[in-house]
């Protein structure tokens, strides 16, 4: 509830309801996340995976409008990752912010995302825009299709192109 505590507006909401509807919002995203049990632990009791839970129920508690996140995958196993993929989809189809995710990671992009911005290497610029329009809510079968493997190696594609002629041009 940090956030609560120390960003205007809120932080004068927070301490004039004595924090129990702030409380109830907490243990509710907790609850989205499977983190009930978790909620008095501290972060060093917890995992990779666990922190990572706790870390979108922060940037989600005050419900923001715009959420900015810049690979919040990368340092995870590649299971727990996908899980988490399913957890940020869902809460996101419940509080509905506008999203900006960075990723390397192209499956994460493609599986996450409505639209996929490409950039080139520095300077770094909008290269291409692709449409990952797909159903939601997306479940990891999504992953053995023609149309997201298409899509992600098209991605691939103009990520390579754009590396090799940014180092044609270097040389």
């Amino acid at each position: 509830m940090m956030p609560l505590r120390i960003v205007p507006p809120f932080k004068d909401e927070f301490r004039a309801k004595k924090n129990s509807e702030f409380l109830d919002r907490a243990n509710a995203l907790l609850a989205q996340v499977g983190l009930s049990k978790f909620a008095d632990h501290y972060p060093w009791q917890l995992s990779g995976g666990m922190m990572q839970r706790a870390w979108i129920c922060r940037a989600l508690i005050h419900d923001p409008t715009l959420l900015l996140l810049d690979e919040p995958f990368g340092a995870l196993d590649a299971f727990t990752r996908e899980e988490l993929w399913g957890i940020l989809q869902t809460l996101f189809i419940r509080h509905r912010p506008t999203v900006l995710l960075v990723t390397h990671d192209l499956n994460e992009a493609a599986f996450l995302a409505d639209r996929i911005f490409t950039m080139t290497p520095s300077p770094g610029c909008i290269s291409d825009e692709s449409a990952a329009n797909f159903a939601r809510p997306r479940n990891l079968d999504l992953m053995r299709t023609l149309e997201f493997t298409s899509l992600t190696f098209r991605l691939r594609d103009l990520i390579a192109d754009a590396h090799r002629n940014d180092r044609h041009e270097v040389v």
